[in-house]
């Protein structure tokens, strides 16, 4: 016996058309149920903008086998250095959007490069966050030349040289070369020079020589130094003294305000990434930091441990994308074409 849709009490049929558009949705919502369920079902690549040895190879290689462990299965280190992070930022821009090629993007590429680097052609902030790995608070350090023990006392004595003073960064349009720029037009403004390198490593070779006056670098990256008596330490950018240089004052205890500058490293993946994909990743992250071992690294080497939301992190790239992009124009930063 077959019955006419209208011969249906108005209830029955109102409950058959419920269900049929429920499995016409739960048809639709298959895929990306699937998809979260299934993956990743083979390797996954991470892509560092940078040669093997820096702080983003670092970060990367810190979380690389507590993510494996989380996604059972491996995550591998793909180094793409050159242009700035850009080579690698490009290559993931490019990538398939399934979440097995992302991006160790750091504040250097993410925030600062797409202001200062002549005709860039690609958009950072097309790739879709996945969450912050780790963060550095910067420090500006003297060589011992310089009689200055306090922010005060340096800018007293930068004016007081007549040809001025100069400073090392780690490449032109770094996060270093910004930072010294925006704590210049704090100070007033006095006579300051930059000297750019290819790298922190040549830069501190210099500085140690005595070739400048003053670097701004990650707390990780000057650590030996300042512990060697190589350089000295005189201020430290974060909100906090860093706990490996609980002896260095922060920009705000010598009346720097607002002078909070930290560098950090984070995961990003292709734009189009599935939802469920940037959430496996970002809890695989999060697992491998609440590892002790790793934290204890991170923080051994005057780094601290990040985490948290896709979408905190996603917040932190704007924040400083635009933040960094004003100090740029104001100064006229241009890196290394």
């Amino acid at each position: 016996m077959t019955f006419q849709n209208d011969a249906l009490p108005p209830l029955r049929r109102r409950g058959l058309l419920a269900a049929g558009l429920g499995a016409a949705a739960g048809g639709l919502a298959m895929p990306h149920l699937a998809l979260a369920q299934s993956w990743p079902t083979r390797p996954v690549t991470l892509v560092v903008g940078f040669p093997p040895g820096g702080q983003t190879d670092f970060a990367a290689r810190v979380i690389q086998q507590g993510m494996s462990q989380a996604l059972g299965q491996p995550v591998v280190i793909d180094n793409k250095g050159g242009a700035g992070g850009n080579i690698g930022t490009e290559a993931v821009l490019r990538a398939r959007p399934d979440g097995y090629t992302i991006l160790a993007a750091n504040s250097s590429s993410m925030a600062i490069n797409p202001h200062t680097f002549p005709g860039m052609t690609i958009d950072p902030l097309e790739l879709v966050s996945v969450g912050l790995a780790l963060q550095s608070s910067l420090i500006l350090c003297l060589h011992p030349s310089v009689p200055a023990r306090t922010v005060a006392d340096f800018t007293a004595w930068v004016k007081a040289q007549p040809k001025g003073v100069d400073y090392g960064t780690a490449a032109a349009g770094s996060m270093s070369h910004c930072a010294m720029e925006l704590f210049r037009t704090r100070i007033g403004n006095p006579q300051m020079e930059s000297v750019p390198y290819r790298g922190s490593g040549p830069a501190m070779q210099d500085f140690i020589a005595g070739r400048f006056s003053a670097l701004f670098d990650a707390a990780s990256v000057v650590a030996p130094f300042v512990k060697a008596g190589q350089v000295r330490g005189l201020m430290v950018t974060g909100e906090r003294r860093a706990p490996a240089f609980p002896d260095i004052p922060t920009a705000a205890e010598q009346g720097l305000n607002d002078f909070i500058i930290t560098s950090w490293i984070g995961l990003s993946a292709p734009k189009g990434t599935p939802p469920e994909v940037v959430q496996r990743l970002n809890a695989a992250m999060n697992a491998a930091l609440q590892d002790a071992t790793v934290r204890e690294r991170i923080t051994g080497q005057g780094d601290e441990p990040g985490g948290g939301t896709a979408a905190e992190f996603d917040a932190r790239v704007k924040a400083d994308h635009k933040r960094w992009g004003e100090v740029a124009r104001a100064a006229n930063i241009r890196a290394d074409a």
